[in-house]
């Protein structure tokens, strides 16, 4: 059976610590995404060496990095790897732009790792917080297994989860087996 990621949006209904938790992770998200971009553009122009940093580099300078979600801080590093790869390979994408507090979209995401995500009936567990409040407006099944989730918040005020699942793709192998028939 073939692999495939299918995506679920979810609307979060967190209370006043956990959306401090969220937007703190966004911040912090969005300061360390300008910062690497900044060392990265300085360093290459002192160099002209690509710079190879990471979010653990920043904690000491920045002790309060350490409150957020750090593989929503290692997707930042991620996120900005891939625009700079994206560049250089296909330069009419053009260079990587800082993320602006006012015009970027509000979001971070996060990996599932050895447990750290869990999807409950009417809850959903993210690192370094309380079970977070959702609808689920449809069942998931058993057999995906969750990969990530991105927490975002749109400019109504209204916060969502994009559930990232990896699960077999069973309608496609059908449609095939029913042409050989």
């Amino acid at each position: 059976m073939r692999k495939i990621n299918r995506a679920v949006k979810i609307r979060i209904y967190p209370n006043k610590e956990q959306i401090i938790q969220i937007e703190k992770t966004i911040g912090c998200s969005r300061f360390l995404y300008n910062r690497m971009l900044a060392d990265k553009i300085r360093y290459y122009q002192e160099e002209k060496k690509m710079l190879k940093n990471t979010p653990a580099g920043y904690k000491k300078e920045y002790p309060w990095l350490k409150e957020v979600d750090s593989l929503a801080l290692a997707n930042v590093q991620l996120n900005l790897e891939g625009a700079f790869r994206k560049f250089f390979q296909e330069p009419g994408v053009g260079f990587p732009h800082y993320k602006s507090k006012k015009h970027s979209r509000k979001s971070y995401t996060t990996n599932m790792v050895n447990g750290n995500i869990c999807l409950q009936d009417r809850f959903l567990k993210l690192p370094k917080m309380q079970p977070v409040k959702i609808k689920l407006h449809r069942m998931i099944p058993e057999e995906w297994k969750l990969k990530s989730v991105t927490v975002s918040r749109e400019p109504s005020g209204k916060y969502f989860a994009s559930l990232l699942f990896d699960c077999e793709n069973q309608t496609a192998e059908k449609r095939q087996a029913e042409k050989f028939l």
